[in-house]
């Protein structure tokens, strides 16, 4: 197919409204000696590898919340680097206007998010299931080997944020406070966290402090999200081997979903297992430069904040405000 008229994948056509390179044959690789392209090749699964490693052998004095944190903001520093050291896209390159819109959107995360999350957020919720559920039913889990019982944990926490995630799209309510999360132009280390403070309370609502009485399970799911999902929102070009594509989400599969074509927008919903899409039909391999909504406006703080308030009023008022009277012409 012509590709001005877009590409067919099933019974969508993707990049008709805007570019979208589709299929992993057409992604370009990363250029350099050999030491670069193996760096490159094998950098997610040997973290992934490494992590897993040390939270299943790490001793309990050292396996907390806070040695995660810690990792965490570590490994997302190295990556910030990354972006310097091989950019996918010199246009996502990442400016002091963006850096600073990012670290505003991080900052709230953690203070303001976190207060009301402790209160009316999962935490409150599975306290409260806690008081009124027989958790010896449970029992069985815990039998489980220490690696399947961490991806199972990974696995239905992410099976029920494509669901929600999709939800987003599919239902207007919700599209209403994911909007303003399209409208981010470019994909660095801390574009996850820009986004309605709405929208990105209801995303992170999960299952994880169900397993609070399995820490090291919980903190090796963890160490999933963190060792993959992390790349959703990452400038840097990987040679991704095909096993890991075929699995988990890629930066290329997120670029594709922030794509300003519409079609290609509804795709990869998932946060770490791309393979949940695939089985639902709503996984497209490729790679997208152009991202945001309306030709690539960039949305500004107060409007993200404001956006799924402002657009609710706007509806409510053209659906079920007063006509105006029409004009009577003079005679």
């Amino acid at each position: 197919m012509d590709r001005a008229q877009g590409t067919r994948v099933g019974n969508r056509i993707i990049g008709a409204q805007s570019p979208v390179t589709v299929g992993w044959e057409n992604i370009g690789k990363v250029e350099g000696g050999p030491v670069k392209k193996a760096f490159f090749t094998w950098f997610q699964p040997t973290v992934l590898i490494g992590l897993i490693v040390f939270w299943y052998y790490a001793p309990n004095s050292i396996a907390t919340a806070s040695t995660a944190i810690m990792i965490g903001i570590g490994f997302r520093l190295f990556l910030l680097g990354l972006e310097w050291v091989n950019p996918r896209h010199e246009s996502w390159k990442l400016t002091w206007k963006e850096l600073v819109t990012d670290l505003f959107f991080v900052g709230l995360g953690y203070t303001v998010l976190d207060t009301v999350e402790m209160y009316i957020g999962d935490d409150a919720i599975i306290e409260a299931v806690h008081n009124s559920f027989d958790w010896d039913k449970l029992q069985w889990f815990t039998g489980l080997p220490l690696l399947l019982q961490a991806f199972l944990i990974s696995f239905i926490f992410d099976f029920g944020q494509y669901w929600m995630h999709r939800g987003m799209h599919n239902w207007y309510p919700l599209w209403l406070t994911h909007a303003p999360h399209h409208y981010i132009t470019q994909l660095n280390i801390n574009k996850g966290a820009v986004g309605n403070p709405v929208e990105l309370f209801l995303i992170g609502l999960g299952i994880g402090g169900f397993f609070d009485f399995l820490p090291r399970a919980a903190l090796l799911a963890g160490t999933l999200g963190l060792a993959v999902g992390t790349y959703q929102h990452i400038n840097v070009r990987f040679n991704t081997p095909r096993w890991w594509r075929f699995v988990f989400n890629t930066t290329e599969h997120h670029s594709v979903h922030h794509s300003q074509d519409f079609e290609a927008s509804r795709s990869n919903y998932a946060g770490t297992w791309i393979i949940i899409d695939r089985i639902f039909g709503t996984c497209v391999d490729g790679e997208a430069e152009l991202l945001g909504m309306e030709g690539g406006r960039r949305m500004t703080i107060r409007e993200t904040l404001v956006y799924p308030f402002t657009e609710a009023w706007k509806t409510l008022r053209e659906r079920f405000g007063r006509p105006q009277a029409s004009a009577v012409p003079a005679e």
